[in-house]
């Protein structure tokens, strides 16, 4: 049987992000990083994917390769909160935020609810699952959360943070499965 190796980066840091903001289409903020800079971590890439947003597609310029783009991948509907601060919310629509963050049917904002959200990325985690190879594809924290969601079978979605740059690897031999991937420490010391 075929194996299908799916690893999941999140966009690097934005200034939404720094200030408890929900995201616009903002950019990353400057690394300085070239544009070559990830391409000898994951060597084994063969198909480079993600999400239409600025932050994604900047996040994946430093695979020193065209992506693909691919709308599945799009982060989160989040309505008339998009930009909207966090605690902001808290004192404006606490009760909003609170059905919002208790369950996942509900869309207070008037965009997308989290069941929605994990009803996208499962179809398209389906649409993957028979592709050969090593893909690597990058895109927000809340389509990683529903990513994981979906493969852990669980209702997590609320307990699951991801942090900017960082990766989450999947694997499909039959049945999805999470691989926490270690650090190569050959040769040091």
């Amino acid at each position: 049987m075929q194996t299908t190796r799916l690893t999941l980066m999140c966009h690097a840091r934005t200034v939404a992000q720094k200030l408890a903001r929900f995201p616009t289409n903002e950019p990353v903020e400057n690394t300085g990083w070239a544009p070559n800079a990830l391409v000898e971590h994951f060597a084994s890439v063969q198909r480079l994917l993600c999400a239409p947003e600025l932050r994604t597609r900047q996040t994946a310029a430093w695979f020193g390769a065209d992506a693909q783009i691919d709308e599945a991948l799009r982060d989160y509907d989040w309505g008339r909160w998009q930009g909207l601060s966090i605690k902001n919310l808290q004192r404006s629509e606490a009760a909003a935020l609170s059905s919002w963050l208790q369950d996942t049917d509900a869309a207070p904002h008037g965009g997308e609810s989290v069941a929605q959200l994990c009803e996208r990325v499962a179809g398209w985690l389906a649409s993957v699952q028979a592709t050969a190879g090593h893909m690597l594809a990058v895109t927000h924290p809340f389509v990683i959360r529903a990513a994981l969601t979906h493969v852990l079978r669980g209702a997590a979605f609320h307990d699951i943070d991801v942090e900017p740059l960082s990766t989450v690897e999947l694997r499909f031999n039959g049945r999805w499965r999470l691989l926490l991937p270690g650090l190569d420490m050959t040769g040091t010391l």
